[in-house]
């Protein structure tokens, strides 16, 4: 029988793994092409709006084969309920038998999101950050803060939401000593504020403009996981001097590439994928003054490197208990 991981017992795993690395090597296994990872299932959701995510795919010669079921539905937090919800499956991949369920709730699909966007911050944020910008106070815009702190120093973080007793919350949640919070309903004064922005929302229509945006700024989009949602103007990808994708496949059917590309404003032969960034310092932030974005969909091989550690983590828990 398949060992059954409560949400409980996966965060206790996770005081013992750094995923910063476990990322960053399955984002370069993938660009290397030894992740075998096929086109994301998907359900989209009109009344109520909601959407869920099935991704899933193996690192070839590892152990293990995941499959992840994350879906989102917005209206919930009107019936107190967290719009987020989900869980992982972890096979053997020599046998196929079903290990562990990881009942996560959508947490490991959060954490393992926030991580990649403090590792393209890693390699394309400024180094001087004079403001971090986050469109969108909800779990994500929390978690994108604390772990773009893990790689970048600032004292301060402009954060937009959609209305002020969301933003009272995330102040009175994430306001620490060293680092103020300031909260906006104008999106501009962000752009105005930081030259490094997450953007995480389900927007469906450009939030951020490119006439707002500062040069050497960094804008990373994880929001626009659909063909329908959109974050950033497409003018701004046209303004970009670098642009990074973390899949190149699935920048052809969702996400702010894809947006972008469909109008016109930008050509696929500018893209390059976030492995191949990782691994080639060339790739990196060049000057302090350039544009760049990173469109982040979300990739099966974060869900494999996430999942898999704290399985192991579990797993050898239990063996010492």
């Amino acid at each position: 029988m398949p060992v059954v991981v409560p949400l409980a017992e996966i965060k206790k795993a996770l005081a013992a793994i750094d995923p910063i690395p476990l990322i960053e090597a399955g984002f370069a296994a993938y660009s290397r092409g030894v992740v075998v990872v096929p086109p994301v299932g998907e359900l989209v959701f009109d009344d109520p709006p909601g959407d869920v995510h099935i991704k899933y795919g193996y690192i070839k010669g590892d152990d293990f084969y995941v499959i992840k079921i994350a879906s989102g539905f917005y209206d919930n937090p009107k019936i107190d309920l967290p719009s987020g919800d989900g869980l992982m499956l972890v096979f053997s991949q020599k046998t196929g038998v079903l290990d562990a369920i990881l009942l996560d709730e959508g947490y490991l699909t959060n954490l393992r999101t926030a991580v990649a966007g403090a590792v393209v911050a890693k390699y394309l944020g400024p180094r001087q950050v004079s403001a971090v910008g986050i469109v969108g106070a909800g779990v994500q815009g929390r978690m994108q803060l604390d772990w773009l702190r893990r790689v970048r120093k600032f004292e301060e973080a402009i954060v937009w939401g959609l209305n002020e007793e969301e933003l009272g919350a995330y102040r009175r949640d994430m306001e620490s000593p060293g680092l103020r919070i300031r909260t906006t309903l104008r999106a501009e004064e962000v752009a105005a504020a930081a030259n490094l922005i997450v953007t995480c929302t389900p927007a469906t229509a450009p939030i951020l403009k490119a006439e707002w945006i500062r040069p050497g700024t960094h804008i990373t989009a994880v929001g626009s996981d659909t063909a329908a949602k959109q974050e950033l103007e497409t003018a701004i990808l046209a303004r970009a001097e670098r642009i990074v994708v973390d899949s190149l496949s699935q920048s052809k059917l969702r996400g702010e590439v894809y947006k972008a590309v469909s109008a016109g404003a930008i050509t696929r032969d500018r893209l390059v994928e976030l492995g191949l960034v990782i691994t080639d310092e060339r790739l990196w932030r060049a000057s302090e003054e350039e544009i760049t974005v990173a469109d982040l969909t979300g990739v099966a091989v974060q869900d494999i490197q996430i999942s898999k550690a704290v399985w192991l983590a579990v797993r050898s828990s239990a063996r010492t208990a």
